[in-house]
C-alpha cells in the first residue's frame, strides 16, 4: 500500500493508528534515508501506546524501552553497519511488547520472518511517501486498519 503524506498531522493519524491496534509481538521496521521521519513516526507511535517520557532516538543506546499500554521498545540500529553483533534481538522482539526498528537492513540477519515494513520517502519538509508491506496475514490486518480514508486522502 502506497500512503502520500501531505503534512506532520497525517503522519501522527497513521502512526496513532497502528499504536492502537498493535499487540505482543508485533515488529515493525521503519525505512529511509537520514530526516525521512523515522524517530518523529517513532515519537507519535510511542505516544499513541500512552508512553509519557520523551522519546528520542537510541542512535548511541541502539535500544531504548518505554512503559505504555504495551511495552516499547525502540531500536536505531544505524550504528550497526558493518557488524554481525548480536545484541539479543530475540528478547526483544519475542517479549510482551512491540519493537519499532529504524535501519533495520543493519539486523537483517535477525529479523522475525513475518513484519510490517514502512519505507519513508523523503519529498520535501512536509512531504512523504510512505510504502507499507505487511508480511504475514497478522500484519496484513494491521496494513488494512491503514487503509482509511479517514487518515490519508
Amino acid at each position: 500500500m502506497i500512503l502520500q503524506i501531505e503534512n506532520l498531522e497525517q503522519t501522527k493519524l497513521i502512526a496513532e493508528k497502528l499504536a492502537q491496534v498493535v499487540s505482543e509481538n508485533d515488529v515493525i521496521l521503519l525505512n529511509g534515508d537520514l530526516g525521512a521521519g523515522k524517530t518523529t513516526f517513532s515519537q507519535y507511535f510511542g505516544k499513541g501506546l500512552g508512553v509519557r517520557r520523551n522519546i528520542n532516538s537510541p542512535t548511541f543506546n541502539i535500544i531504548k524501552s518505554y512503559k505504555g499500554r504495551l511495552p516499547f521498545h525502540h531500536m536505531d540500529c544505524y550504528r550497526l553497519e558493518d557488524s554481525d553483533e548480536d545484541l539479543g534481538f530475540d528478547e526483544y522482539f519475542n517479549s510482551d511488547g512491540v519493537t519499532i526498528v529504524e535501519w533495520g537492513e543493519f539486523i537483517s540477519d535477525y529479523l522475525p520472518d513475518e513484519r510490517l515494513e514502512i519505507n519513508i520517502k523523503y519529498i520535501d519538509e512536509s512531504h512523504r511517501i510512505f510504502e507499507i508491506i505487511s508480511i504475514g496475514e497478522h500484519y496484513k490486518q494491521l496494513e488494512e486498519v491503514l487503509n482509511d480514508d479517514h487518515i490519508v486522502n
